[in-house]
């Protein structure tokens, strides 16, 4: 299996994808911690069935030390014990924001309230990029067709 097109051969793709992938490395060295950025980004690709993406975050939250049951859990946040109260209101924001369609509205106010009460300016500043940021991930990467399951920890660091 291959992807529909490899972007980074492409001269003008390239350099947008390039421009792109910086831009996540940036909401890396944000101040949402490391953790909360894992299951946010392996939730909002869960959403989007970007399978290159849910690859790559639990493979990367792996390396970090996430536990496989935290991991396994994250399609099922809700009715799971293992996560946080502040984790628990990034994973509500992150389906929020990924499910904008689905509700007239946007992101209901009390959704912003519960992530605001665990997270300063400066981190839900990081959480919403990360959010609009994965949800572009994702659909560039289903509509490429990338394929799945060889990414390695640390690859595009």
């Amino acid at each position: 299996m291959s992807a529909r097109l490899d972007v980074f051969a492409l001269p003008s793709a390239g350099k947008v994808i390039k421009q792109f992938t910086a831009l996540g490395r940036l909401v890396v060295e944000s101040p949402l911690p490391a953790a909360t950025r894992e299951l946010v980004s392996l939730r909002v690709s869960q959403i989007n069935g970007c399978a290159v993406c849910i690859d790559m975050h639990t493979k990367e939250a792996t390396a970090a030390g996430e536990s496989s049951v935290r991991l396994h859990l994250v399609a099922a946040w809700r009715e799971a014990t293992v996560f946080t109260e502040a984790e628990r209101a990034a994973l509500e924001l992150a389906e929020q924001g990924t499910r904008i369609a689905d509700g007239a509205g946007g992101v209901p106010d009390a959704v912003w309230e519960r992530a605001a009460k665990h997270y300063d300016e400066e981190q839900l500043a990081a959480l919403v990029t990360l959010i609009g940021f994965m949800n572009t991930a994702n659909r560039l990467n289903v509509m490429l067709e990338q394929p799945a399951g060889d990414y390695r920890p640390g690859q595009f660091k």
